[in-house]
């Protein structure tokens, strides 16, 4: 029998005698609180669209966007049940819209993108302009901007949202408003940001309208795909990334958002991608094709197929491998451009 620690008794009457007065020893916990490499709660998960498409369309039967307000389904990851968070510091979801019905106009600082999984002719409207929703376009409403969603399609529209919802929450910094207006009234025609900024040319006397947000809400997906396409045909296969281009900021070259990075990606017919990991956890949705990702963590992996419209994370510090046998196209994003802000971003590329 091991004879206890000669301190042990003075040890614990001293942790007991300053608790009430809220101190805790750090020698108890720094191993925790400065561990040797990442240890993210989180876990690796998949969303098969086949599987969640039904739950999306109940819920257009049992309540109204109006109703609502967004009427989501969220991707919560498996580890952070209760949390309305997919990573530690993201939020996504799936959110649905009918023909005829209007999401109401509202405000929030958290910022937000739109990536359009399904159906054509809903619209979203950021701070007086419209854009009409297509698949695979990739929208950006900026923090604290009047926004509503309407749909004059036939069918159903459906999109993924994804916020920093979890990363403003830690910094206490959450603010919302709604607008006494069911939808806001539209002042410019659209097509008139990207009119201003997207083509490589910009006003001459202008000052950024959203701050460190892009001024383009609408990223159309026919111009990201035929970007792929060239540099697929022309330039180098990247062993682990296949092609990947990120969106930016046409004012800065840096970033569409503050805190959330989006990226494009297409894996050539035949791609066998070599394994990395990196400390930003990413979401993916699936916009075209089949392939196959296998993420884990040490010897514990998951192998996964997908397809268009399904949706997987890939956790902090998780090594992940893609492939794909016939080519697929993948959209992502994750908190990177706050990780590189505060000089904590690191990744591994692995042979």
């Amino acid at each position: 029998m091991n004879a206890p620690h000669p301190m042990a008794q003075a040890r614990q009457q001293l942790y007991g005698d300053m608790h009430p007065h809220n101190l805790t020893p750090l020698w108890e916990v720094l191993h925790a609180l400065v561990p040797p490499k990442p240890a993210t709660p989180c876990v690796p998960a998949l969303w098969k669209y086949a599987d969640v498409r039904p739950f999306l369309m109940r819920a257009g039967e049992a309540i109204t966007a109006e109703e609502a307000v967004r009427r989501v389904l969220i991707l919560e990851n498996p580890a952070l049940r209760g949390q309305s968070a997919i990573t530690q510091s993201l939020y996504a979801g799936l959110q649905l819209i009918l023909p005829g019905e209007v999401a109401p106009s509202h405000r929030h600082t958290q910022s937000a993108l739109r990536f359009i999984v399904e159906g054509s002719g809903a619209w979203t409207a950021v701070d007086g302009e419209r854009a009409t929703m297509r698949p695979g376009d990739f929208i950006i409403t900026p923090s604290w901007t009047w926004h509503d969603h309407g749909s004059e399609a036939d069918g159903p529209v459906v999109w993924l949202d994804g916020l920093d919802i979890p990363m403003i929450r830690f910094f206490d910094a959450g603010f919302a408003q709604n607008n006494p207006e069911r939808s806001q009234k539209v002042t410019r025609p659209e097509g008139t940001s990207f009119a201003r900024y997207g083509h490589n040319m910009a006003p001459v006397r202008h000052e950024a309208p959203y701050g460190a947000t892009s001024p383009i809400f609408s990223y159309p997906y026919e111009r990201s795909r035929e970007a792929l396409e060239e540099l697929e045909r022309h330039a180098p296969v990247d062993d682990w990334d296949g092609v990947k281009l990120r969106y930016v900021n046409p004012q800065t070259g840096g970033w569409t958002m503050p805190t959330i990075a989006t990226f494009m990606q297409r894996l050539p017919a035949g791609f066998a991608g070599k394994a990395w990991r990196q400390t930003d956890g990413a979401v993916y949705s699936v916009v075209e094709g089949e392939g196959e990702v296998v993420v884990g963590e040490g010897d514990a992996q998951q192998r996964w197929r997908f397809g268009p419209r399904d949706h997987f994370v890939v956790p902090s510090w998780h090594t992940a491998r893609l492939s794909s046998a016939g080519g697929c196209v993948l959209f992502s994003f994750s908190d990177r451009p706050v990780q590189q802000a505060l000089g904590v971003h690191t990744e591994e590329r692995l042979s």
